[in-house]
This record gives C-alpha cells, structure tokens and sequence, in this order.
C-alpha cells in the first residue's frame, strides 16, 4: 500500500468558526468575578451531560431511570439464583405428592410456596455450587462499580442540574418543553458572560456539536470509509452485515477511551499517533492490544453470554406471549444507523429521521412477500386454527379440560403459530409500488446506493435493504451470538487493519482552535472531502482516498446548515451552498418556463392518504406521486424534467428563491399553512433567525407547538435537499460514469484499493461511484423517478398550476429561512479543478492545511 507520510498539524482558526481577530485569543477574568461555569476543562463531558439531561427529561426522570437500572440488575441476579438453587421442580411439575393432612387419601391442592425449599436447604445448595458462586462475585464486583459510577454521575448530574436552572434559566419542570434548539441557542449566547470555553469569544453550533459528537463522528467516517470488518461472506448467507452493541463497545474501547487508546483524553490524540515517521511500530503495538483485548473477551465469553440469555429471556419472553407477531416486526439495524447517519447529527435528530422512514420502509418490505410461502402459510394457519377452535371450544364447555396435561401448553403454540402464519399473509387489498416507497424512503433516510434505484423490484435491493432494515428476531440472534463471533472478529479481522487504522487517525484527524482534535470529516468541508460526482466538482481537492462515499460530506452540511440556521459556514462551504442555489434557481426556471400540466392520478390520492401525517409530509407524498403521471412522455423528456420540477417545489418551498424576491418578501401577509396556529405566523421574520430558538409564545406548550412546526418543515426540506441532489447524482454518473469511482478488490478486509483504471479503460461501462458498504453495483441509472418529485407539489403550492384543482394561497411557513444559509446575490465561485491523485493511499499537503 502506498503510503504519503504527512505532518499532523493544527488547523487554522479561519477553518474552526473563530470570529476574526480572535484566533489566540484568551479572556482574563478577574478571580472574583468567575461564574461557577467559567473555564470548563472538559467541555466535552458537560456538553454530553448538558445533552443527555434534555433528552431525559430533567434530572428527576434521569435518577430514577438510574436507580431502577442498579434494582433490575440485582433483579436479574438474585431471581436466577433462586430460579437454580431455591425452587424443587418435582413439587412443581407434580412429580412429588405433597400431604399437609394426617391422611394420606386426602387429596390437598398443592400451592406454589410448596415447591419452595426451606432457607437453609436454599443456602446450603447455594454455597455447594462452586460455579454459581464465581458468577455471585463477579455480578457483585460489576453492580458495585456501576454503583459507585451511578453516584458519582448523580453528583455531576446535579451540577448539570444547577447549570439549567441558574446560568439557562430552565426551570425542569419546564424543560420537556423546550427543544434542544432551544437549549442550544442560550448555551451560546451565555458564552460571553460565563466564558465556558476561555479559548474562544464566542461558541457556535459546530462547536457543540463536535465535542458531544467527536467519538461518533469517527465511527461515522469509518464506516463511510469501510474501515471496520463488519460486512462478511458467508457460505449460504452471501454477504452478511454483523454489528452488535458488543463489538461497538469493543471499537470504542480499542480506538477511543480504554486503558492505552489511541486519545490521551476526550479531545486530544496522543501525539506519537500524529507522526508518520513510527506508524509500523504503533501498527505492531494496536495489533498488540487488539489481540490481548480479544482474549479478554474469550475469557469472558460464557460470563457475557449467560447475562445476554437471561437479559433477553426477560425482556422479550413477556412480549412475545402477548404479542407473537412482535418478533416478525422490524427494526433499523446498528450498521443501518451508522451507515445513515450525518456528520454532526445528534441521536434525537437521527432517531427522528428514521422514525419517520419506518412506515414506508415497512410497506417496501411487505412487497416481497413470496408466493409459495402465503400458500404455505393459509394452509397451516387454517390446520392450526381448526384445532384451537375445539380446544377454546372444549375449554368454554368444562374448563377442567385446561387442567389435562399439555392442554395449555397447546393452546398457546397453536396461537403463536397462527400469528405467525398470517404476518406472512399480505392484505389482498393493498397495491404496492415499490419504487415510489424507495423514493418516500430516500426522502427521510437521506442515503442510498446507486444500483438500488430503478431496482426497487428486485430482490438484490431487498436483501440489500434488509442488511439495513432487519427483523427483530434477527436483532436478538445476533446480538445472542456476539459474545462468540465478537473475540473472532477483534482477532482475526481487526488486527489486520492495525496499520490501515494508524493512518486513518493521522490523516483524518485535525486540531480546531477552542475544541481540539476532531474527525476532519465532521468539518464537512467539501474541498477536503467533497466528491465530484456529488456538486463537488471543480469545488474539490480531494484524491479518491479522501472522498466521503455516498455523498455523506455534501448531505451532511445541507443537514447541518437547515438544521442550525444561524450557523456561518466556511468559504468553502458557504461556495457549494451558493452554488446549488443557482443549480435550484435555474432548474425551476425551466419547470417554469415548460408549463406542462400533469393529470391527476389514483396514486398521488393514495400516496398522499398513506403519508398525510402532516402538511410536509404530504408536500413530499405529492412531489413523489408526480412521476407517476411522466408515463405519456418519452423517456428523454422525463430525464429534463424530472430535476427541474424538483427543483421547482424546492425552491416555492425553501428560502433559495429569495434571491427573486426583496429582502421582505420572507413576510408574505396573508397566508398560513392550513391548520397551523396565527401564533407562529406572527414570530417570523425576514432577518433569518430561526424561531425555533425564540421562545415567542404565551405558555411552554404554545412555544413547543410552534418549534415543532418550524422544525417539520425544516425536517421536510431537508427532504427535498436530499432528493434533489440525489437526482443530481444521477445525472453527473450517467454523463460521466467512469470518474472518480474508488475501485475495490472483491474482500472488504483489506483495506487497500487498487488504483484507478487507466484512460484507456474509461470508455468501459463498469461501476459507478458508489460506497464501499455496497460494492455492486450495476451502471444503469435511470432519471426516473425524481420528476416525480414535484408535479404534485406544484399543483398545491406552486407556480404550475392545474386546472382541476382548486388554487391555494402561498404557504406563508413555506417562505421562512429555514435554511439559514440562503446567500443573496452573488453565485458561487468555481475553483480550477485539481487533477485527482494515482491512488487513494497517497494525501496531498493540504489535507490539514499546512
């Protein structure tokens, strides 16, 4: 592997949101006069606990969740331990007569303290049970280091406590209240009388974001980068994904905060990992610990398996008694939510994205259900029911028949087995599309691999998908099995990449001024790591190596821009922003000029009924539902119009079309958004302030309203964003398909790449740019559907209109800066373009600015 030995070095301020003139600052402030939060030494702890408060909400409901944790692990211990050594089965299963009378031919009801053994035969089987005794100590050693954690969390807790009422003023009973928009708009305007951080003025958003986030941030990019052995291929099973909440730990354990880390502390990388000059010998040494840390995890395998066994035993035995359909269900995978998370996103923000991609991910799945199996499953679901229909029947008749042995036991295998048989009957009235449910799937989880498109019918996307989207049951199994794959992976997987991963920290890792060293991926700048095939082009400097797959750098910013609307960004990224404004701007101008008028259709009503949760939600059903009306075009003028009416409904919808209008022209008088309140009509303004973080109304409820509105349509046109560049995407990969695609070898554990194929091969119609979570992928990709997009919304909200309809006034929430970085006036400039490097290995000077 060719390797480019660069100097780790510290960022410059102009990159790290320092106010000019402010880059050595350093605030003296007298000793009297210090708050109690002046010059926080690990700001990215009270940032963390500032955080998990909110998400708590408060600290009366974070201590009890605590306490009840330390009672349900003692639970789990001691009821097993009475379960093993404390219960006389054959009194139980009614092996052994029990006579509480002088009469042996009295017949008395056994009752179950009767199967209980005395304390002292309890105690004495206890103490003869030399294994049971070990496991006794270790869970006593673990429950009291979790005590002693739990009591020194409460006191810090208690400081965070303090910091809300005192210094935010946030009373806790108000708090569930507040968003953490909120919470974190008063955090940066306290920063100039408290002087949290000492290094810096001011705080903005990125700042906050990068120490809760500095960890995740690397896990992100490491999965990004297929750095991590997690994607495997299995005999039988083709590719498999395997990410458990066990190997997660054991990542963050090696790479983050464990004894001998590759961090001195939370925001600084140990020095000797910034130097090339000994990356073998740190190599040798990470290999090392990796391996003492595997054989730590076998030695404490059937100790961890035996907790998982009992802990899911617990909690899941219960529900799947009252529910048996529940293990049927599904869930988002661990990989599926590291492989679509952004940079700089907090949990809340991902769990709310991805709550809202369950439904349509659900019904997309439902699709695939196979023939032969619906059969199979009427004709055992009828045999089984016919069945316990006489036994309930019997049961109502003479409920002795419940006490004849097995009877019960029957009765509710039969109700499972039922159950289970008809989740695999589909609804004989539903009509499924699978390619409109992927593009209402694209628009909340932001990330898709190129192939998927115009596939959505096959069953590659579905296994696909599923590695992402997988069945609860196979959630426990896996989790079940990964105290044993768990020490094999570390062993035989992870150590390879020791040196691949010493790379990865030195050549991705950046100083920022005031908040340390941090994954220069989560700057999100797309000079840096922008992809060409993504807008970046002629914006980027960046070899293949240093490309974010999947468009994960530009996304990522859009999010984070719409999501913190007062956040500046950087020069660089404030250029792309600009530059897809005009891309916005010109493209709805063609939908414009074009005024074609697009029928109305039965799938547009019933998208629209499936997704109608809320006004945005339905803008985007209905921008989806328009590509079903393109079917009367040829094939060439779907692909032009497709983007130009996303394009369209992006620009009626988002404040990109400010610059055609004057600055006052965000205050549309007159309209509001059907339904929601004139109270959060009055709070909005022209300046760019987002009103999420301005507590405008009269109680916590009318204020909570009206951020949660505010913050659903911001949520909706980052929908629009993503579905918009993706189509983007398109376009750029089947002009040029052969560009800035990272070639990969057929095995995911090397970490290696070969280089990129000489021009001679560029005329090949091969693979595409495509993310490595995903290695195949076919070059076919149509513009199909993102046309799609925005008929529907036009005919609701913009300047196409339909004649059958019924015409509405502007949506006034339809003009608010949510965005926050609409720029007015001039167009983005374009860099010359730098001619990409010969391997992904190889780093050019400038990766930290030097």
């Amino acid at each position: 592997m060719t390797h480019f030995d660069t100097q780790y070095q510290r960022l410059e301020a102009s990159y790290s949101d320092s106010p000019p003139g402010e880059e050595d600052l350093l605030v003296h402030v007298p000793e009297g006069s210090k708050s109690p939060w002046h010059h926080i030494e690990n700001l990215d702890l009270f940032f963390s606990r500032v955080y998990n408060l909110h998400q708590k909400n408060g600290f009366t409901c974070m201590l009890i969740g605590e306490i009840f944790e330390l009672m349900q692990f003692i639970f789990v211990v001691a009821f097993t331990t009475f379960l093993v050594s404390c219960v006389d089965y054959d009194i139980l299963f009614a092996n052994k007569m029990v006579n509480h009378s002088q009469h042996a031919s009295e017949l008395v009801k056994v009752t179950l303290p009767d199967a209980f053994l005395p304390p002292s035969v309890c105690s004495a089987r206890i103490q003869q049970n030399g294994f049971l005794i070990s496991i006794l100590v270790i869970a006593g050693v673990f429950w009291i280091h979790r005590l002693i954690k739990f009591i020194y969390n409460i006191c810090c807790y208690w400081e965070i406590h303090s910091f809300y009422i005192n210094a935010l003023k946030i009373p806790m009973s108000n708090l569930p209240y507040y968003t953490w928009q909120e919470v974190q708009a008063r955090i940066v305007q306290i920063q100039k009388e408290h002087q949290i951080c000492i290094h810096k003025k001011e705080l903005t958003e990125l700042d906050i974001y990068h120490r809760i986030l500095r960890f995740k941030n690397y896990m992100v990019a490491m999965v990004n980068k297929s750095l991590l052995p997690i994607r495997f291929h299995l005999p039988g099973l083709g590719d498999t994904i395997f990410y458990t909440r066990g190997l997660k730990y054991n990542f963050e354990l090696i790479f983050f905060w464990g004894p001998g880390s590759l961090f001195e502390n939370e925001w600084s990388l140990k020095a000797e990992y910034k130097r090339g000059g000994n990356r073998l010998e740190l190599a040798d040494k990470l290999s090392a610990r990796i391996l003492w840390i595997g054989i730590a995890n076998f030695i404490l395998c059937p100790l961890i398996l035996i907790w998982q066994i009992l802990y899911a035993f617990f909690s899941y035995t219960e529900i799947l008694k009252r529910e048996p359909g529940s293990l049927g269900a599904r869930c988002w995978s661990l990989y599926g939510r590291c492989y679509l998370r952004h940079f700089n996103e907090l949990d809340h923000e991902l769990h709310s994205r991805l709550s809202k991609g369950y439904k349509p991910a659900s019904k997309y799945m439902n699709c695939f259900i196979s023939p032969l199996l619906t059969i199979v499953a009427k004709n055992v679901a009828f045999f089984a029911g016919s069945i316990l229909a006489v036994l309930i029947a019997l049961t109502i008749y003479d409920e002795d028949v419940l006490a004849v042995e097995h009877v019960l036991t029957t009765v509710t295998l039969l109700g499972v087995g039922v159950t289970v048989c008809r989740s695999f009957i589909p609804d004989q009235h539903l009509v499924f599309c699978p390619e409109q449910l992927l593009r209402v799937i694209l628009a909340h989880i932001h990330y898709m691999p190129d192939h998927w498109q115009a596939n959505a019918h096959r069953y590659e996307t579905r296994d696909e998908f599923s590695q992402l989207f997988q069945y609860k049951a196979a959630f426990i199994l896996e989790e079940l099995l990964s105290p044993i794959v768990t020490p094999l992976i570390l062993i035989f997987c992870l150590r390879p990449k020791s040196l691949e991963i010493i790379d990865f920290f030195r050549n991705f890792t950046v100083e920022v001024v005031g908040v340390g060293d941090t994954c220069s991926f989560a700057q999100m700048d797309v000079r840096q790591h922008g992809h060409p095939a993504w807008m970046s082009a002629g914006k980027t400097e960046a070899s293949i190596y240093q490309q974010a797959e999947d468009g994960k750098t530009e996304l990522s910013l859009m999010h984070f821009a719409i999501t913190n609307p007062k956040w500046q960004p950087p020069r660089e990224s404030t250029a792309f922003i600009g530059f897809l404004k005009e891309r916005v701007l010109r493209d709805s101008s063609v939908a414009l000029a074009q005024q074609v008028v697009l029928p109305e259709n039965a799938l547009f009503t019933s998208i629209q009924s499936l997704q109608s949760e809320s006004e945005p939600h339905s803008l985007i059903a209905n921008v989806i539902a328009g590509s079903s009306a393109l079917g009367y075009m040829s094939h060439e003028l779907q692909a032009s119009r497709q983007l130009s009416e996303v394009a369209s409904a992006l620009r009626s919808f988002s404040p990109l079309q400010s610059a055609q209008q004057t600055h006052s022209g965000f205050q549309t008088s007159g309209s509001h958004v059907e339904g929601a309140p004139p109270r959060a009509h009055s709070t909005m303004t022209a300046s760019g302030t987002d009103a999420r973080t301005a507590s405008s109304g009269s109680s916590a409820w009318e204020g909570q309203l009206q951020s949660l509105i505010l913050s659903e349509y911001a949520s909706t046109e980052m929908s629009l964003h993503a579905l918009y560049m993706h189509e983007l995407h398109k376009q750029h990969t089947q002009t040029e398909p052969e560009r800035h695609v990272w070639h990969r070898r057929e095995s995911d554990e090397s970490g290696e790449s070969a280089p990129e194929e000489p021009d001679a091969q560029k005329g090949a119609p091969t693979v595409i740019p495509r993310s490595a979570s995903y290695p195949f992928s076919s070059p076919r990709q149509a513009v199909e559907e993102s046309a799609t997009l925005q008929m529907g919304f036009q005919r609701r909200y913009g300047g196409i209109t339909d004649p059958g309809t019924v015409h509405r006034a502007p949506s006034h929430f339809s003009r608010l800066p949510l965005g926050g970085w609409a720029e007015d006036g001039q167009s983005a400039r374009h860099p010359e373009p730098v001619p990409e490097e010969s391997s992904e290995d190889e780093l050019p000077p400038q990766i930290h600015k030097v």
